[in-house]
């Protein structure tokens, strides 16, 4: 994309924008759209990719334990996602799954367990999943069935996960599962689980819209040391929202990401496309059109970058974050099918960019909170500051 002066806004340091820069001018020689029939190898190509280039040792906190810095950078994640976003929606999903995936280790994890993953997530050699969804327990955590039974030196799983991104190609899962120790969120906990533990079954591989590894877990008598577990008994619920609060403002991110490669497309469409002695740009509707998208596009990228800074600065962002995803998926959306709609036929048509696109948006606007979870939170948040 041409244009980057947002790189220039006060959210940024230098450091941010060479960073952006670097990783553009690296995704245009080593990403590309498209990844075939074979998703898994694909994706795993492309882990082990970004962790020889060193990209993924911003997605893991720990200086120590093979991180950039000694915590998350969340504009430095937010800017990396955009970027890979604007290249390869299943580069954009290899990074933010390193991240989400081992964010509960990097937050909460012994310095043992750090030191057994971190490095290894961050040179691309294992692949982390986080195991939170089931069935009957999406946005509502409390509702879990999975359980974890403390036996001796070890916690014995039994249940279901569903939904899991990167299930199916994952070297280890953080998984969460109810310890009992009081009701509803408070009784939960998290714990590393080795794709090759006695008694996890991949018990089906879910193929959705825009295609990645995804699947249904299975735990069966499935013994764990304690030392995996992730913070302490009970704390699974604080582990589990600590973590998405670093990573749900990036996934605003890469809705701009997705949104702006869709308003670089639909400007070289209007341009280029001729229409009764005319370019489709010099009509007023698409005009207007592309006027909404890039209003909409900023302002979107001013709540991410905003929630990114503030949490960079030690701040809780709940509210920001939620405001952030909820905007910039939506409006990520809107962006997007407008620019179907330039290319007419063609915008439909099967792999062009802006179909791709169409489908890569749709799940954003689900997952690590749905639209409509996310005006609860902002909701709640407000109401809050009236009862103090």
């Amino acid at each position: 994309m041409a244009d980057k002066a947002y790189l220039d806004w006060p959210f940024f340091a230098p450091e941010h924008a060479a960073l952006e820069r670097a990783l553009d001018a690296w995704a245009a020689e080593h990403i590309h759209d498209g990844h075939g029939a074979d998703v898994d190898g694909a994706c795993r190509q492309l882990v082990r990719r970004l962790g020889e280039a060193g990209w993924l040792r911003h997605a893991v906190g720990g200086a120590a334990h093979g991180g950039a810095r000694d915590a998350i950078d969340t504009r430095a994640v937010c800017l990396i996602r955009e970027t890979l976003a604007r290249h390869s929606g299943l580069a954009d999903f290899a990074f933010a799954m390193q991240g989400l995936g081992s964010g509960a280790i990097s937050l909460f994890g012994s310095d043992a367990n750090k030191e057994a993953y971190l490095p290894r997530v961050a040179r691309g050699e294992a692949i982390a999943a986080f195991a939170l969804s089931e069935p009957e327990a999406g946005s509502d955590v409390a509702a879990m069935r999975c359980a974890a039974v403390a036996d001796g030196g070890d916690y014995v799983l039994d249940g279901e996960k569903t939904w899991i991104s990167n299930g199916g190609i994952a070297d280890f899962y953080v998984v969460f599962a109810r310890t009992g120790e009081q009701p509803g969120a408070r009784g939960i906990s998290a714990f590393i689980v080795d794709a090759d533990t006695p008694g996890l079954e991949i018990a089906e591989r879910i193929n959705v819209i825009a295609p990645h590894p995804l699947a249904r877990l299975v735990f069966t008598n499935c013994r764990v040391p304690a030392a995996r577990r992730l913070g302490a008994a009970g704390q699974g619920f604080k582990v589990a929202m600590a973590t998405l609060d670093v990573f749900r403002t990036s996934v605003a991110a890469a809705a701009l990401g997705f949104a702006r490669r869709a308003m670089d497309e639909a400007l070289a469409r209007a341009t280029g496309r001729k229409m009764f002695g005319h370019t489709l740009a010099d009509f007023q509707l698409t005009q207007a059109r592309l006027a909404q998208m890039a209003t909409g596009i900023d302002a979107a990228a001013l709540l991410t970058y905003r929630a990114a800074w503030q949490r960079d600065q030690g701040r809780v962002v709940t509210k920001e974050a939620a405001m952030a995803k909820m905007t910039a998926t939506e409006t990520a959306q809107q962006v997007i099918d407008a620019a179907v709609q330039m290319f007419g036929g063609l915008g439909v048509v099967s792999e062009q960019p802006v179909e791709r696109l169409y489908r890569e948006i749709r799940a954003l606007r689900i997952y690590e909170g749905a639209t409509e979870v996310q005006q609860l939170i902002i909701a709640r948040e407000l109401l809050k500051t009236q009862k103090g």
